[in-house]
């Protein structure tokens, strides 16, 4: 992050009566003076630079028990690390937990939960370097701090079901996930992905299921974004209809420029435009060219395309670092301002590349923050959780009583004490003598990972949650 932007945060976190779309104008039109005092400054380092999707986290488990074992503040043969962000000058990263389909939702929930736990692993042990920044407030407050902002996303829905899917994204949200892409080309639960297919190879068809609908509804409520890269056209085209909030294509591509089922066509493109969204430019060779051979300039030529027909206000970059390869002009995320130095010589102002770069991505987090109805509550001014696990514990058992302590002061009572187990609800006993919560789950558990929420309700009105990934060792 650059001097610039740090004290153009800093100026905004003090500006009387600005707020919403006033606030986004202080943040998208930065103030000439600033400008001119850096006037010498490279524009990628004037940038706050936003990366909508990677998919380094793949790396970091062990691939036999899905711990997380590869610290990337080592330097490693990624495309990403520590140092390597840095360097880059990406300021905001779009991390996924990527899951396919494994056959069955248990799996594919501990095999997304793992990734998760990856994520805020690495965060832990890189403190002094990265935060995790799942909201645009969450973003100003960890980029004035020199700090690299981690937001955290799903990337293939295939942990809900009919029956968890309103639950478990509450608990993601709890969690810090900000987008959620329903397919990985493989159809599902919630619709119809971009091969057309099932797991299983059966064809596929129609869009948007009636959880995949209400999904979106729900996501539209908490604030979440709804990620349509990897989504068949007939998903898309529902999401349209449903969303009341702008949307993001993360990683994807031109239609025009390369026939793909991944890429996005002209109509999509302009009814993204209309919905106000942004698609994030991928950078992997066989999204880019008919010959899966590609330059930074494929990558742009994209962008031009974007550019001209929907403007300057919907497009932004989405590498699919360490999930794919590479342009053969790219090695690694250090030579992301090659990317910027051809926009310059292709004639984009320094302001188009900034919101090129990260403003229109962030202006999305902003719209669709606006339209949620809801904020986490982690405790309230009576009352507060205290969990016996904490993120990424470990538990011997596989039919375990979770438990934990309530603390209030003499003004509050509790109403009812809910345990959300994986997208499942379930009434927890209260002791109001001690404070203790506890519930033994009785169904056993079998998979690695677990999500577990304790939730409080209070009588004056505040709901409080506390939300953790456990692992199961056995």
């Amino acid at each position: 992050m650059n001097l610039s932007s740090i004290f153009l945060l800093g100026i905004l976190s003090i500006l009387p009566g600005v707020s919403g779309a006033d606030l986004w104008d202080h943040i998208t039109k930065p103030f000439q003076l600033i400008h001119d005092i850096q006037e010498e400054q490279p524009v990628h380092e004037q940038s706050i630079v936003v990366d909508g999707h990677i998919d380094t986290m793949m790396n970091v488990l062990d691939e036999n028990t899905w711990l997380p074992t590869l610290n990337i503040e080592e330097p490693t043969s990624l495309h990403i690390d520590i140092e390597k962000l840095k360097e880059s000058g990406i300021d905001v990263g779009y991390f996924a937990a990527f899951t396919t389909d494994y056959g069955y939702t248990e799996r594919n929930l501990s095999r997304t939960l793992a990734l998760i736990n990856a994520l805020y692993w690495t965060v832990e042990n890189n403190q002094e370097s990265m935060t995790i920044s799942p909201s645009l407030n969450e973003i100003k407050d960890t980029l004035a701090n020199d700090k690299i902002a981690i937001v955290p996303t799903i990337e293939g829905g295939y942990s809900f079901s009919q029956e968890n899917s309103k639950e478990l994204v509450q608990q993601y949200k709890d969690l810090g996930i900000k987008a959620i892409g329903f397919n990985w080309n493989y159809s599902n639960i919630l619709g119809e992905g971009a091969d057309e297919v099932y797991l299983d190879g059966r064809s596929s068809s129609g869009g948007l299921t009636t959880t995949g609908e209400e999904l979106v509804q729900e996501m539209n409520r908490l604030g979440m974004i709804v990620d349509v890269s990897h989504m068949s056209r007939s998903t898309f085209w529902d999401v349209i209809e449903t969303t009341e909030a702008p949307i993001m294509a993360t990683h994807s591509g031109v239609e025009e420029l390369r026939s793909h089922q991944r890429n996005l066509t002209d109509e999509q493109l302009q009814a993204l435009k209309e919905n106000n969204g942004v698609v994030g430019v991928v950078f992997y060779p066989v999204f880019l060219s008919e010959n899966n051979q590609a330059t930074i300039n494929d990558i742009v030529d994209h962008i031009d395309y974007v550019v001209d027909l929907i403007g300057i206000n919907h497009v932004a970059i989405g590498s699919d670092f360490d999930g794919a390869d590479l342009p053969s002009d790219m090695t690694d995320s250090t030579d992301l301002p090659l990317l910027t130095k051809e926009l310059e010589n292709r004639g984009y102002s320094n302001d188009d590349i900034r919101k090129i770069l990260g403003e229109n991505s962030l202006r999305v987090m902003n719209d669709v923050e606006e339209i949620s109805e809801v904020e986490n509550v982690a405790s309230s001014s009576t009352a507060n959780i205290l969990p016996e696990f904490q993120m990424g514990d470990h538990i011997n058992s596989s039919t375990p009583t979770f438990k934990a302590t309530i603390e209030m002061d003499d003004s509050a009572q509790v109403e009812e004490v809910n345990i959300i187990v994986d997208g499942h609800r379930f009434k927890a006993e209260y002791d109001a003598s001690s404070g203790e919560v506890s519930h033994t789950v009785t169904e056993k558990l079998t998979e690695y990972y677990h999500v577990i929420t304790f939730e409080v309700v209070l009588n004056n009105g505040d709901t409080i949650r506390d939300t953790a990934i456990v692992y199961l060792d056995n």
